[in-house]
């Protein structure tokens, strides 16, 4: 399986090293989004984000949702991002096979947490595009694929498939601590979570509601050509400002593979040397390629399990090697 390992809880009296409460593009003597001299100190001057942090209402000190969140991811052994900075390289369909694979072991308990706020994928991806979140006294349930397959989604919240989520920051981080302290997971093996393209409020916001509860680490996918491999390599810097454990790298849609004769045929050619190059270039390691299969989209439209249902693909071994990489 993914060689993840569980990260020590930060305590009040043992702060974390890094500071995800500082956004990554904040100047270098940032005073953080929780102090008292946010958007008003001297090196605030000038910062994209200065107005927004001078006018917050929200109270300074730590946000009274950690507690909970603290409490709810207790029982959460591995908790696994799904970054890549770029939109359309197949987070959410990587996000989605890692969670079939892992729950075709029926002792495992997988979740996944769409943090995709305005482009919702993993209800359709794993089937559940008609569920609903239903509210119990101990919280929100998650919508369930299978027994041990779990999600939750702004998708599940929408009144339609055709409603567009047109929300600013504090309402999206409003949501996400939501998902993480009221949807009663229960106890899970792993937790993956697909986030969206970029390093932004999402992503601030996930690694300082987990900060407490440790986050195992990320997988950055990534597809061959350089226009995608610059948005990873910020994402790269991002993890690494902000303390993430980076598991390795994936390059998904690494060459055609035609089904029936199985030959492999370059679409996005690395012209740069593609993932390969970037693992060496940033000293991350390189899990895998996942090449095309045009079925890989048709499962993901009908909602099932790709590996199980073309298990003598080359993208089924390709993602079955990732996972068991170590």
């Amino acid at each position: 399986m993914l060689a993840v390992q569980q990260q020590p809880a930060t305590t009040p009296e043992q702060p974390s090293a890094s500071l995800p409460d500082i956004p990554s593009n904040a100047p270098q003597h940032c005073p953080g989004t929780e102090s008292e001299l946010a958007g008003k100190s001297d090196a605030c001057n000038g910062c994209a984000n200065q107005e927004i942090c001078a006018s917050s209402t929200k109270p300074k000190g730590p946000d009274p949702a950690l507690p909970f969140i603290r409490e709810r991811m207790a029982d959460v052994k591995h908790k696994i991002l799904v970054l890549s900075g770029k939109g359309g390289v197949g987070k959410s369909t990587f996000t989605a096979q890692l969670a079939w694979a892992f729950a075709s072991d029926e002792t495992t308990q997988t979740g996944v947490l769409d943090l995709d706020i305005c482009g919702p994928s993993i209800p359709t991806i794993l089937g559940l595009a008609n569920e609903q979140v239903h509210s119990s006294s101990s919280g929100w349930s998650p919508v369930y694929a299978q027994p041990n397959l779990a999600a939750i989604s702004v998708g599940f919240l929408l009144p339609s498939a055709k409603e567009a989520v047109m929300w600013r920051g504090p309402k999206k981080n409003g949501l996400i601590a939501q998902f993480l302290k009221d949807v009663d997971w229960g106890y899970l093996d792993y937790m993956l979570v697909d986030t969206p393209p970029g390093t932004s409020d999402e992503h601030l916001s996930v690694v300082q509601y987990l900060k407490e509860s440790g986050i195992d680490g990320a997988v950055l996918v990534t597809t061959p050509q350089e226009v995608a491999l610059q948005d990873v390599r910020r994402e790269i810097d991002f993890c690494r400002k902000v303390g993430i454990p980076i598991l390795g790298l994936v390059e998904n849609m690494s060459g055609f593979v035609c089904p029936g004769c199985k030959t492999e045929s370059k679409i996005f050619k690395p012209t740069t040397g593609g993932a390969k190059r970037l693992a060496e270039e940033t000293n991350v390691e390189l899990l895998g390629a996942v090449p095309l299969d045009p079925r890989i989209g048709k499962s993901a439209d009908y909602g099932v399990s790709f590996l199980d249902d073309y298990p003598d693909s080359p993208a089924t071994a390709a993602y079955l090697d990732i996972i068991d990489r170590k």
